[in-house]
């Protein structure tokens, strides 16, 4: 789960009721806008299908994320999603064995095999958002969304270097879960409020009361302002005494995300697990999906359903592209928001790094939920 994991996100405030908004957000498109098929890798692409279609087949008891998605028409089916995954992987291996270019990358192909359904972006959502921001930037990108396209975020995974040992520079910890919730299930855990990880704020924790008490094992130590990122963005890419690691969250402290104010101020705080490589959604740690940069979506996995394929289609110097990529993360700030998708791009350092990487990326692109005929 991602983590939250957005590097601009917001969240929404609006129910929403099945039935109403079907024919509002989404609706098939016969004559998709199709650019130029690129900045992805089939192989890539497969790989996350691969792992998300595995997700739905393996943890079909995961009713918040394994469902065929509230805000569509009976044409969508949890059935059809699978087999769109799976059709994914099947061109992209039959193309290596046959040493042709992936049909993926096809727009004859693709427009041939799936059907497009247009998301038109919940427009009135995101001005509600807007007007109660405190972010004019926040404020200004909500309001210019399109009436035809989607506010098209990016994540990324934040490079750290960190120590092992505490210092006077890594003087923050990044933590395990505390050790009154070793062994317990989520379940279990989330039931029994005494227990340690509901008890304390962000702000407290960085105060020192874990470390103080001897609350929880402390995996490595950071930057606090490199902590408030990892926080933020959910997965921490570290370099610990040259050795590169993956750290990954996992159970937080309820406190919602609070899209109003800065990372410094919000009160949620994320326990982390060291993970074998960047994680997506999974119920539980042992079930996260692995993500692959540029073909994998963050995005409201509550209202979708996870395991959708999208298309995004924006301009760029002055040729339209096209990309396709599965949603496979979701976060807290796309609760009940349907105007938005966020891609991840790759692991930075910082901001010039990520920036630099992806100036040429758009803030906003059409988009298309897309399925197997």
């Amino acid at each position: 789960m991602r983590l939250c994991l957005a590097f601009l996100i917001f969240i929404a405030v609006t129910p929403y009721c099945a039935a109403q908004t079907a024919p509002l957000f989404f609706n098939l498109d016969k004559t998709p806008e199709l650019g130029k098929m690129a900045d992805f890798k089939a192989s890539a692409l497969c790989n996350v299908a691969e792992q998300t279609k595995h997700y739905l087949t393996e943890f079909s008891a995961d009713k918040f994320a394994v469902h065929t998605g509230k805000v569509f028409d009976d044409s969508v089916t949890l059935d059809r999603v699978a087999q769109t995954l799976a059709f994914i992987c099947k061109t992209y291996r039959e193309d290596v064995r046959a040493q042709r270019q992936s049909r993926l990358h096809d727009k004859t192909f693709l427009i041939k095999n799936f059907a497009f359904y247009r998301w038109t972006p919940d427009i009135a959502t995101a001005r509600k958002i807007a007007i109660k921001s405190t972010n004019a930037r926040k404020t200004s990108m909500l309001n210019a969304i399109p009436n035809k396209q989607i506010f098209l975020t990016k994540y990324y995974t934040k490079l750290l270097t960190a120590s092992d040992v505490k210092t006077s520079v890594y003087n923050q910890a990044l933590y395990a879960l505390p050790n009154d919730e070793v062994g317990l299930t989520l379940a279990q855990a989330d039931k029994n409020t005494a227990l340690t990880r509901h008890q304390y704020t962000r702000q407290e924790i960085i105060a020192g009361v874990l470390e103080e008490k001897k609350l929880a094992k402390a995996l490595i130590w950071l930057t606090e302002e490199a902590l408030h990122d990892v926080l933020l963005q959910g997965t921490g890419v570290v370099d610990v005494n040259g050795v590169r690691r993956y750290f990954n969250v996992h159970r937080n402290n309820g406190i919602a995300y609070d899209y109003a104010i800065g990372k410094r101020e919000q009160a949620r705080y994320w326990y982390f697990s060291e993970v074998p490589s960047i994680m997506g959604y999974g119920e539980t740690l042992d079930s996260k999906i692995a993500l692959t940069p540029q073909v994998s979506f963050a995005g409201n996995v509550a209202e979708l359903g996870l395991g959708k394929l999208f298309m995004v289609s924006y301009e760029q110097a002055d040729e339209q592209i096209s990309r396709l990529g599965v949603l496979a993360d979701q976060g807290g700030a796309f609760d009940e928001n349907l105007f938005q998708l966020d891609l991840l791009v790759d692991s930075y350092y910082g901001w010039q790094d990520y920036h630099q990487a992806n100036k040429n990326l758009p803030d906003y692109a059409s988009a298309w939920l897309m399925l197997i005929k």
